[in-house]
């Protein structure tokens, strides 16, 4: 008799993207796994994934993509974990070491960068990924962090000085920026069913107690004040921008497209409206 394959999904292991997760593994036909954005990345392209929550540039990066209307990783305003770490004053930086995990966060970093550079008549910073080593270590006037570790370092005391590039976004364009979204492989349509999943996965891992519960569990993992961690998933962070989801990827495209960085002809399919 056919067995039907499951759906697989992939999803990022930081703390940022438990709430959109929450039971998926228990669905009935649904296999799930862990990796970074750029490895998630890498599987959805070749076929090796179904859906991912996976970096927004994807999107348009490259044709055929849907993503699910109803979820997402976005900010509005500052967002702790994507940071780029200053050696010299913003305006003066005129390198910068990207975190190889995430396309997303440095494609934002560099449209943000660019635009203010430019507001001061000067040319936007050098970006590349070290070839070696993290970000860090870069021979840099600054350097990318995303995710847990950037979490982790902007709340700590010798936190250096940074510029929030989230923050930057919405200051200039009055939107969430979405870090991430469920996308969809090419060809690949969902069932009512499946939404609901991801739809139910989201609902509970939003409610109050869920977010609580991860708040506590990062404030015990990492040593950091609870408060500092509620705040982070209960108001830095948002998982349905709703209405504001497709301007917000679609104003994205745009400001990367400006930098070669996506491609502008590109709006993909929306999944679950």
């Amino acid at each position: 008799m056919h067995t039907a394959r499951p759906l697989r999904v992939g999803a990022v292991p930081y703390l940022v993207g438990r709430p959109l997760v929450d039971g998926l593994e228990r669905e009935p036909g649904f296999e799930l796994q862990f990796a970074v954005p750029a490895r998630l990345v890498e599987q959805l392209r070749a076929g090796e994934l179904d859906v991912a929550l996976v970096s927004s540039i994807e999107l348009f990066r490259r044709p055929g993509y849907g993503y699910l209307a109803g979820s997402a990783i976005a900010g509005q305003g500052f967002v702790a974990s994507v940071q780029v770490f200053l050696r010299k004053p913003v305006d003066q930086i005129e390198s910068l070491a990207l975190d190889p995990a995430s396309r997303t966060a440095q494609a934002l970093s560099q449209v943000m960068l660019a635009r203010r550079a430019a507001s001061f008549g000067r040319t936007p910073p050098r970006a590349f990924e070290p070839p070696r080593g993290s970000p860090e270590a870069a021979q840099a006037d600054a350097w990318l962090a995303i995710g847990d570790p950037a979490l982790v370092r902007s709340l700590s005391p010798d936190a250096p000085p940074w510029f929030n590039p989230s923050e930057a976004w919405s200051t200039a364009f009055g939107l969430p920026f979405v870090f991430a979204a469920w996308v969809v492989r090419e060809g690949l349509e969902l069932s009512d069913g499946q939404l609901k999943a991801f739809a139910g996965a989201r609902l509970r891992g939003t409610a109050p107690a869920a977010l609580e519960a991860l708040a506590a569990e990062g404030a015990r993992r990492w040593n950091l004040p609870l408060e500092s961690c509620r705040r982070y998933l209960a108001e830095e962070c948002r998982y349905d921008p709703g209405r504001e989801l497709a301007p917000a990827l679609l104003r994205f495209r745009d400001e990367a497209a400006r930098l070669s960085l996506a491609d502008p002809a590109l709006e993909p399919r929306i999944l679950g409206a």
